[in-house]
């Protein structure tokens, strides 16, 4: 185990139910799902295969010889007889139908559909779990005004809780997406070597009703409403780059919301959970890093530039069939999904821990509430019978005077400054009676419960906090 490469995604960040579903067990009893629901459509179709071949069929689904396989594999140099071969060996009787009128395809490309099917209704689950998290998160601090930032520099007041919306609309906006990439997908069926059924029309003396209604049994067994209309030999692969562009979307979500949290975590306004006996660093026993924070960055860069093989590859499809998308998919797609799940499962763990240090929150405010509050001061000072303009230069000098101060480490005294100047007709007590930061958080509490309103029809019951820690 420890002496060949093990991929990271698969040894410490992924899920067991991903690593299950795109393990080489589950993709095999999915091609002998395939190999069955084939026999089946044929039999009840007429042509000589028994209700006997299909029930041995059935009944050695998940009785796998990976062994005898692999050896078949090395004589034959494909991977998709040598399982026909294998099957055959445990059912004898059926040996001579398996795969009747099929191609490679019937079993690779219908078996990817189905699992990614699978995937993407897993993820959705682990989304709604990530959209929960931050909506209670939201709730819970929605009045709570924080220092908003433009560029990164102080600007106007917002609250936590709105600002958490931002993350939220964000991961919404993926799962609208995903929603719709589920609800698209239909399989390939059973349609030959170059996308014309003609081995079908062979098998069944020239009735395209009976290819039809053999495809339409097929889609029925595994739950889907249909085929492509039309395809060469594979599904057309810009299936595959919706479905990663698909990951990609969750990944700029997840990085989006992680980086601004590392951000606010150097400032010790909110930290990522921190367990009791977590290190941060081996050599400095006092650091917090957000550790998961910046593992979600660094899955979600990856994922995002996993993306782009998906439009690389759907590019170069030559006519009806090339082969060099094969080696591509088989690590892209089943990596992408694995990347997703870990990123998802690391972003519900954070949402769910989310600690807001209140104290050096609302001290970030009463800092620069002064600056933000200069408006109103300015519009008072005219009521009080001052000049606009002379009032906006007082301000701008005083505050340039103000922020210098705060540079050599001294505290804000903006406030003594302007009441001090003739200008103004206030003093210092009447300029900090509109330091209230409620006054300038404007909608953010109505926003927030407006945007969870909306959503709690989708949330009403997805678990919060369900997030174990350990990952």
């Amino acid at each position: 185990m420890n002496e060949k490469y093990n991929s990271p995604l698969s040894s410490r960040y992924a899920s067991e139910y991903m690593l299950h579903l795109f393990s080489q067990e589950k993709r095999v009893q999915i091609w002998r799902r395939l190999w069955v629901a084939l026999a089946r459509a044929e039999h009840k179709l007429g042509l000589p295969v028994t209700a006997q071949q299909v029930a041995e069929l059935e009944t050695h689904i998940e009785d796998v010889d990976f062994d005898c396989a692999a050896a078949r594999e090395k004589e034959v140099r494909h991977d998709v007889m040598a399982h026909v071969y294998a099957y055959g060996k445990v059912a004898p009787s059926a040996a001579g139908i398996i795969h009747l009128g099929a191609t490679s395809c019937y079993v690779t490309d219908n078996a990817d559909l189905i699992l990614y099917r699978e995937g993407l209704r897993y993820l959705r689950q682990e989304l709604l779990g990530v959209m929960a998290n931050l909506a209670a998160f939201a709730k819970e601090y929605r009045a709570m005004p924080t220092l908003g930032y433009t560029h990164y520099q102080p600007a106007q007041l917002v609250t936590v809780g709105k600002r958490a919306t931002l993350w939220l609309q964000d991961f919404w906006s993926d799962l609208e997406e995903l929603d719709y990439v589920l609800g698209s997908l239909k399989l390939l069926g059973c349609r030959g070597t170059t996308g014309t059924e003609a081995s079908f029309i062979e098998l069944f003396g020239g009735s395209h009703e009976k290819v039809l209604e053999m495809n339409r049994m097929i889609c029925e067994e595994f739950g889907f409403d249909g085929c492509y209309d039309v395809c060469g030999q594979t599904y057309p692969r810009k299936v595959d780059s919706r479905i990663l562009n698909c990951l990609s979307a969750i990944a700029q979500s997840a990085y989006r919301m992680a980086n601004d949290i590392r951000l606010l975590q150097h400032d010790h306004q909110i930290e990522e959970p921190f367990e009791k006996n977590q290190i941060g660093s081996s050599a400095m026993a006092y650091k917090r890093n957000p550790m998961r924070s910046e593992r979600i960055c660094s899955l979600a860069r990856y994922l995002m530039a996993d993306a782009m093989n998906a439009p690389m590859t759907a590019s170069v499809q030559w006519l009806e069939r090339t082969l060099d998308d094969s080696a591509n998919r088989r690590i892209s797609m089943p990596e992408g999904f694995l990347c997703a799940d870990a990123i998802l499962r690391l972003a519900q763990n954070v949402t769910d821990g989310l600690h807001v240090n209140e104290k050096i929150v609302e001290k970030e405010v009463r800092e620069y509430l002064p600056f933000i509050a200069t408006e109103n001061l300015l519009m008072e000072g005219v009521k009080r019978g001052g000049d606009r303009q002379q009032l906006h230069e007082v301000i701008r000098q005083c505050s340039m005077e103000a922020t210098a101060r705060m540079k050599d480490g001294l505290s804000c005294d903006l406030l003594s400054r302007l009441s001090a100047h003739p200008a103004f007709a206030m003093t210092e007590t009447e300029m900090e009676a509109v330091l209230d930061p409620k006054l300038y958080i404007g909608r953010c509490p109505e926003q927030v419960d407006a945007f969870l309103h909306k959503l709690s029809p989708l949330l009403a019951k997805v678990p919060v906090g369900s997030a174990s820690l350990h990952v």
